[in-house]
């Protein structure tokens, strides 16, 4: 049972639906500490996560001396309260379980921190603990047998995406004003869409995975948050390479946040609103891209329904599942080597070994002959911009939230949960393969009432545009006062 916001602090109430800029704004103002945010943090989070489990690791302790010290650094976020998800974010001292029961059994604790956490921590983020994952990011669903379900502010019945489900059930609760997330096939975009929330996938290179991911996998970094300009903000403080990277995106011109005050342009977006293999996509799906087709217009950009046709390829899927199961193989490995033995079934959900298992099937030559494919679908992805568009505009997913009986483990139909992601997260994932950036915003509600979201893909690199146009969005139809109905 969520507790209603009545029962909390004034300060608890009062800053709970501030965006992180605003509540950066109030330390630097010194008209409150980060010591009493993150106290009124962990109170949302107290009061609200029973209902929701969408914080799973705790460490509160550590948050509170963090949060008093001198040394606490002057970034554009300072005192801000923070939460990484439970997925390779190493935090020295701390441990990480990447959703998996085992890991999570040997509470094994990260001896540094990654790149990105490092900034995370100079951005002056006081971080308070971790968010629920699926187990090693694979559904677009968090539900693991490690932790449990977590559920969705807006239904409890129901998803809250994945596989950053419990960034986007804690955003849209308003424990924190934005979470760390990841993305390899719509994590980020996902969660967005189905919690009401801002999510930017950014390009391939945009951020550092390092030291200890390879940067030519298909999952990036960032997080969910309400505002578009807490996203561009949260893109400043962690863009850049990391030593050794080889994948590096172009330097922005000017910093991201300044995107959010800047004018577009008119520009010109293929409108893509039925499901590119002309497979099934609820009408609310389209009912929520086409009112932003007539949103865009009326800012003044041309919007004409075109798309890429290498979308249609029916040979997509082989080709992603290829790259996503040698990624679960590698995921075994590291469990072995964390544990120092060997992986077995019972060390991982029947869905991911289901993974693992087609991993070891597939030859060095399979494995490079889907990269090789994945190279070329690249290529012919991004060639679409190239010939002249300036945006795509698409569903963010092919259906409403799902309820969360839809992703059941089933030992005796392992890749089930795997086939129903399938047919959910449609849009995502040909732009992790591109490399291309991507965002999500919460335009639209159900019938129900349930959050819809839109994607809109940029060319590789260009992140400013996505801002700029974002911002207009958010500017003409606005959306951080709507919050789920309990809260």
């Amino acid at each position: 049972m969520v507790v209603e916001p009545e029962a909390m602090s004034d300060l608890a109430q009062q800053t709970r639906w501030l965006d992180a800029t605003a509540q950066a704004e109030l330390v630097a103002k010194g008209e409150v500490s980060p010591s009493e945010l993150l106290e009124a943090a962990i109170e949302r989070i107290e009061q609200s996560n029973p209902a929701l489990n969408a914080v799973v690791i705790e460490w509160f302790d550590h948050a509170r001396s963090v949060a008093a010290g001198r040394g606490l650094p002057a970034g554009p976020f300072r005192g801000v309260p923070f939460l990484l998800k439970d997925l390779y974010t190493s935090f020295a001292g701390q441990t990480l379980s990447n959703g998996n029961v085992a890991l999570k059994n040997a509470a094994l604790r990260d001896v540094s921190d990654s790149t990105l956490v490092a900034r995370f921590k100079a951005a002056g983020l006081v971080v308070a603990g971790r968010t629920n994952s699926p187990e090693f990011g694979s559904l677009p669903t968090t539900q693991p047998l490690a932790w449990g379900a977590t559920r969705n502010p807006w239904a409890l019945e129901r998803t809250p995406g994945g596989s950053s489900g419990g960034a986007g059930a804690a955003v849209a609760a308003g424990m924190v004003p934005f979470a760390n997330a990841s993305d390899g096939g719509g994590s980020i975009r996902i969660p967005a869409s189905c919690c009401g929330l801002v999510g930017l996938k950014p390009s391939q290179g945009r951020i550092t995975v390092g030291p200890d991911r390879a940067e030519v996998g298909l999952g990036v970094e960032l997080g969910v948050s309400r505002t578009v300009r807490d996203t561009a903000g949260l893109l400043d403080a962690v863009r850049g390479p990391g030593v050794g990277d080889t994948v590096i995106a172009p330097a922005p011109r000017r910093p991201y946040i300044e995107e959010v005050f800047a004018d577009p342009g008119r520009l010109r977006v293929g409108l893509l609103d039925e499901h590119p293999r002309g497979e099934f996509l609820h009408e609310d799906c389209r009912t929520a891209v086409r009112a932003t087709a007539s949103l865009l217009e009326g800012l003044g950009h041309t919007v004409e329904q075109a798309w890429p046709a290498c979308l249609a390829d029916t040979t997509l899927t082989e080709k992603f599942m290829a790259l996503w199961a040698t990624q679960m193989g590698m995921a075994a490995r590291q469990i072995g080597a964390a544990l120092r033995r060997q992986v077995t079934a019972d060390d991982m959900e029947p869905v991911n070994w289901a993974l693992v298992e087609q991993a070891r099937r597939l030859t060095a030559v399979d494995y490079a002959a889907a990269q090789a494919a994945g190279w070329a679908f690249r290529r012919a992805l991004q060639q679409w911009w190239a010939d002249g568009w300036d945006l795509l505009l698409t569903p963010t997913l092919a259906e409403p939230p799902l309820a969360l009986s839809e992703f059941e483990n089933d030992p005796a139909d392992p890749t089930a949960p795997m086939r129903r992601a399938g047919r959910f997260a449609v849009f995502t994932p040909p732009f992790n393969m591109s490399g291309q950036p991507a965002i999500s915003l919460p335009l639209h509600r159900s019938a129900e009432g349930l959050p819809i979201g839109v994607q809109l893909v940029a060319d590789y690199g260009r992140e400013d545009v996505l801002i700029q146009v974002a911002a207009q969005l958010e500017a003409a139809h606005p959306w951080a006062s709507v919050h789920p109905p309990q809260y």
